[in-house]
């Protein structure tokens, strides 16, 4: 097919008319052409490459692939690389080749990376291992692009030999390593990037970036819906900052601030994670607009999610050029992002009111091996009239925590949580059979009474909970047993839950029910006293042992700056 439009060129960042013939899903021929009253184009709009997410997790969406396509496809979303690390820890390969043949079966651009740490660590329980082997058997696939985010950054310092090998096999198959270094610096920063690793989406300030992008990382910035760095990092773009980033660091980055050398500071805009509701409003259109409204400049911007994740994933698309795959966008304008259509290999798949195609379903057996839990499971036990714990804090719009202490009391040898101290009980279940139970507390939650409770628990994925008291974190828990996995609450007033039967992460529903679901539940526990933006997926993440700086596994309370268990109860 032929037609005329205004077309934005990303290579030389201009915008001008141009005659466009697409033929087998390509680009065939671009030819800018001058433009009279009695010349009009065809096209109503800008024609803008289609966007590129170039680091996700499609299964924190709770959505399959084919649903994720169909309602990214509304925001001009085009193409992801994602990286199946969750399903691959609840069933290995097994699980990694149903997301594939479920994005297959839809005309949306689905990139892979072979995830590099399944477990991300041996200090928890998986479903699955994927060693050097099961990484090279996914290399050899056309739809793994890359070597997914190096998330056992202390086996890359310290030359774990499994480690090293899945790296080098990456580079053996020419596919980028993806990064996963959460305040990492100096020497330990240098070691970790000896070995290749291409690219960081963990970084939360400025100085953090600045070091990694001056020793050659590319800078992920994360707008996702439980991490929220793009504030923190383009605070470098008001003129206020720059005094106190000078003062905060040393001379090595003076020059930097003194001529303000930030623009090309930056190479991508990522989600990492997105929930359904967030989805349903907005993608990478509106990760735009929040830039350009942070001081980014607009061109700049759209380079983040087109050529730039392009061309370092080798990829034939992100661009409106001859032999690119013709993956483009209609918007109203560049500033507003509001997408007209969508087309994906010519093809139009968004119209501007419905999604032109139809999706699939992914069918799995029950993933969920756990006995149903008592009262007791959760309790954990003292001698004496009080004691001090370690607590985990957690921060709203953050994967990193703090450690914190509180003193509470003992009732009949079992130690109580404080809600006035807004110290609750957390813990981690064990699903894979081994039945085993991990308590410890936390704070940040705030909820009054109830509990709530996920087998979405990264990267794992063995049920996590947090509650006001022993009781209800078990009706909880078993609630998602009887499941087969999902998300629940449970208090004196009321119960709800979001089924999740595949693999425990995801729901063949459309985005529109899994987020009505998610809205209901999150009004819940705002009812509970929770203030959190997105609490079940801050909940997620209090598993996640690999992020700063204490978490807890099914094996006990982490100390993720010294990768070490730590007690709960201090003597």
């Amino acid at each position: 097919m032929s037609f005329t439009a205004y077309i934005l060129d990303v290579i030389t960042d201009t915008i001008y008319p141009a005659k466009i013939t697409i033929e087998n899903g390509l680009f065939k021929e671009i030819t800018p052409i001058t433009l009279d009253e009695k010349y009009l184009v065809d096209v109503e709009g800008l024609m803008v490459p289609g966007f590129i997410d170039s680091h996700i997790h499609i299964e924190s969406s709770m959505l399959t692939p084919a649903q994720f396509a169909k309602i990214a496809v509304r925001h001009g979303t085009t193409a992801v690389v994602c990286d199946p690390h969750e399903i691959a820890n609840v069933l290995g390969i097994e699980g990694v080749e149903a997301m594939i043949d479920n994005a297959k079966q839809v005309p949306f651009n689905f990139y892979f990376a072979a995830p590099s740490c399944v477990p991300a660590t041996p200090f928890e329980t998986s479903g699955a291992i994927l060693g050097a082997s099961d990484i090279e058997y996914l290399l050899k696939k056309d739809e793994i692009v890359a070597l997914g985010e190096m998330m056992n950054f202390p086996g890359v310092i310290n030359g774990d030999e499994e480690v090293i090998r899945k790296i080098e096999l990456a580079k053996q198959y020419g596919k980028p390593i993806d990064g996963h270094a959460p305040l990492l610096s100096r020497d330990d920063l240098d070691k970790y990037l000896a070995q290749g690793i291409s690219t960081d989406h963990e970084c939360s300030n400025i100085i953090e970036a600045l070091e990694k992008k001056l020793k050659g990382m590319k800078i992920m910035v994360r707008d996702g819906s439980s991490a929220l760095n793009m504030e923190g990092l383009f605070d470098i773009y008001n003129d206020d900052s720059f005094l106190k980033y000078q003062n905060e660091f040393n001379v090595f980055f003076k020059d930097i601030f003194d001529n303000k050398i930030y623009s090309p500071l930056f190479d991508f805009i990522v989600s990492d994670d997105k929930h359904p509701n967030d989805l349903i409003k907005g993608h990478l259109n509106l990760s735009i607009k929040k830039a350009i409204n942070l001081g980014i400049d607009v061109l700049k911007a759209i380079h983040m999610v087109t050529i730039n994740p392009a061309q370092h994933y080798n990829l034939n698309c992100g661009a409106i050029v001859e032999g690119a795959k013709a993956d483009f966008i209609v918007l109203d304008s560049i500033y507003e992002c509001t997408v007209l259509k969508t087309y994906i290999g010519g093809e139009c798949v968004f119209d501007g009111e419905n999604v032109l195609f139809d999706v699939p379903e992914i069918e799995f057996e029950n993933s969920i091996n756990a006995s149903k839990k008592t009262a007791s499971d959760f309790d954990i036990h003292y001698d004496g009239d009080e004691c001090k714990v370690n607590v985990i804090e957690s921060l709203d719009g953050e994967l990193l925590t703090k450690k914190a202490t509180a003193k509470l009391q003992v009732k009949d040898g079992i130690v109580q949580p404080d809600i006035n101290q807004d110290v609750l009980k957390i813990a981690v279940v064990e699903r894979y059979g081994g039945n085993t139970v991990a308590n410890a507390f936390i704070k940040g939650f705030e909820l009054k009474k109830g509990a709530i409770a996920s087998s979405v628990a990264h990267d794992s994925h063995n049920i996590i909970v947090i509650g006001c008291d022993s009781e209800t974190m078990a009706q909880a828990v078993n609630r998602i047993i009887d499941d087969g996995g999902g998300i629940s609450i449970v208090s004196p007033d009321f119960n709800h839950s979001l089924p999740l039967p595949i693999a425990g992460l995801m729901s063949n529903e459309d985005a529109y029910d899994v987020a009505h679901d998610v809205s209901v539940l999150r009004n819940m526990a705002k009812d509970l006293g929770c203030q959190l933006e997105a609490p079940f997926l801050t909940m997620a993440f209090m598993a996640l042992l690999v992020i700063p700086s204490i978490k807890i596994s099914d094996k006990g309370l982490f100390d993720g700056d010294n990768f070490e268990f730590m007690d709960v109860i201090i003597d």
